[in-house]
């Protein structure tokens, strides 16, 4: 059973609207994932309040509602595991080690085109997954760094390639004029080819602390969700969907998977891999990141059409003007909602045979991604 198929009998009990419509004729590529990640809904709806785990706590602060209690959430003590701190100093980390990585030197604008875009900001949640991943499984941060960074050099690349205005054609990324704008498309598209090919290169000379057999199959993994079963696969099939009147949900989770899922996914397998783990493990990190990056895509498309592009710091509703199919135009704001809550919590349900403390920053990380604003 695939996602869709789940989401599909979970509509049906919810009775909504227009879904029957859109996918009485769906447009449907062959989908690899059909029976390879079943997702088993709930009747009831998990409220936004994180999920704790044992004695542990997860204080994340995620929504307007619960910055209110930022003041208790603040304090650090075995019991409490501080979100907001975790991800203030593996960003830190994170962004020194792509500093270092990324060097500002001849030639002179192509560098300084990949370090615009590379060192622009950002939540850094891709590395920060793979990080966590590493450490769930008792790897070490400096050993997954490298992936981690390989990680954000691809979806810098991404990035920079979507707003070419062969693309998207947009000038706005997080907050700053997109790349093209100060750079030129040409010099844009060749930054963004050589972020791609120095990841691979950076994960195969600066990974340390882990077997060559599993730097291998971390350079094989990060190939993957690139390319024609990754990122270009979801890219392509977006593209030509665009002004198809009859996309179905199978259609878009296929998008979705390949699109934005599969560079969430990657990142957690690689931590996982570059830690340790056994391929039973690799195989529940897996599903839980696959749902998380579906789950990244519910929510994106939902910001879309309720946020404004200063809120965002990048140009809001695209989705609308470009007549996209999303989530939102399927199922409604309303129910995508509560889809993005079931993918939550089945991605949490994932973690539950870990050790609850190693668990904290992935559990937090699901429903900061759940939750988030921008």
């Amino acid at each position: 059973m695939s996602l869709v198929s789940s989401i599909t009998t979970w509509s049906q009990t919810k009775s909504m609207n227009n879904v029957h419509s859109s996918r009485s004729k769906p447009f449907l590529l062959p989908h690899p994932l059909k029976n390879n990640l079943p997702v088993y809904f709930f009747s009831s709806i998990p409220s936004q309040k994180p999920l704790s785990f044992s004695s542990v706590s997860v204080s994340a602060i995620l929504t307007k509602e619960q910055k209110g209690d930022s003041k208790s959430s603040e304090k650090n003590d075995d019991q409490t595991f501080n979100f907001k701190n975790y991800m203030l100093q593996k960003a830190a980390a994170v962004n020194k080690a792509l500093e270092n990585a990324v060097l500002l030197r001849a030639p002179l604008k192509i560098h300084e085109s990949m370090r615009y875009s590379l060192l622009a900001g950002g939540k850094r949640v891709r590395p920060i997954l793979c990080i966590a991943a590493c450490e769930l499984v008792g790897g070490q941060e400096s050993t997954a760094m490298p992936a981690a960074c390989a990680a954000e050099m691809i979806h810098t690349m991404s990035l920079m390639h979507d707003d070419l205005p062969c693309m998207d054609n947009d000038g706005l990324r997080r907050g700053k004029p997109t790349n093209h704008k100060v750079f030129g498309e040409d010099v844009t598209v060749l930054a963004g080819d050589a972020l791609l090919a120095f990841s691979f290169e950076h994960v195969a000379t600066a990974t340390k602390g882990a077997s060559p057999e599993r730097v291998v199959r971390v350079v094989a993994e990060l190939a993957k969700c690139i390319g024609t079963e990754g990122l270009v696969a979801g890219q392509v099939a977006d593209i030509t969907s665009e002004g198809l009147s009859e996309v179905g949900l199978e259609h878009l989770e296929f998008i979705h998977l390949h699109k934005t899922a599969a560079l969430l996914e990657a990142p957690v397998v690689m931590g996982a891999i570059l830690g340790g783990a056994d391929d039973e493990v690799v195989a529940k990190l897996r599903k839980f990141a696959r749902c998380v990056g579906l789950l990244f895509q519910v929510v994106d498309d939902i910001l879309d059409v309720t946020k404004s592009s200063e809120e965002l710091g990048k140009t809001a509703g695209k989705d609308l003007v470009t007549d996209k199919t999303t989530y939102p135009k399927l199922l409604g704001i309303e129910k995508s909602r509560e889809f993005a809550k079931e993918l939550n919590r089945e991605a949490q349900e994932q973690l539950a045979g870990f050790d609850p403390a190693r668990a904290a920053p992935l559990i937090a990380l699901a429903n900061y991604i759940a939750y988030r604003e921008n």
